[in-house]
C-alpha cells in the first residue's frame, strides 16, 4: 500500500509544474512581484518534487517501472529547479 500511495503522489508531481502555463494568460502574472513569486514557488516545488521521488526511491525502495520514469522526469525538474534559484540569486549577488 505504501509503495502504491507514494508512487501516485510521485506521478501527480510530474504534472503540476506544467500548471504555471495557463497562469502566463494573466496580465497579473506577469507583472514584477507577482511573477517572482510564482516562478520562485515552482521551483521550490520542482525541487521538492525531485527530492521527495528520490527518497522514496532509495529509501522507500519503491521501485517499479512507473517510479523509475518519476525518478527521472522529477530529477531532471529538480535540476531545473536549482538552475532558476541559480538565476534569481545571481545576478542580485553580482
Amino acid at each position: 500500500m505504501k509503495n502504491k500511495i507514494l508512487t501516485t503522489i510521485s506521478t501527480i508531481m510530474l504534472f503540476v509544474p506544467w500548471t504555471i502555463l495557463p497562469l502566463r494568460m494573466f496580465d497579473w502574472a506577469l507583472e514584477s512581484p507577482v511573477a517572482e513569486i510564482m516562478i520562485s514557488c515552482y521551483a521550490a516545488f520542482m525541487i521538492f518534487s525531485g527530492v521527495f521521488t528520490i527518497i522514496s526511491y532509495v529509501r522507500a525502495k519503491v521501485q517499479n517501472n512507473l517510479m523509475k520514469i518519476c525518478l527521472i522526469v522529477n530529477g531532471l525538474y529538480a535540476v531545473g529547479g536549482v538552475a532558476v534559484f541559480a538565476m534569481m540569486v545571481l545576478p542580485k549577488i553580482m
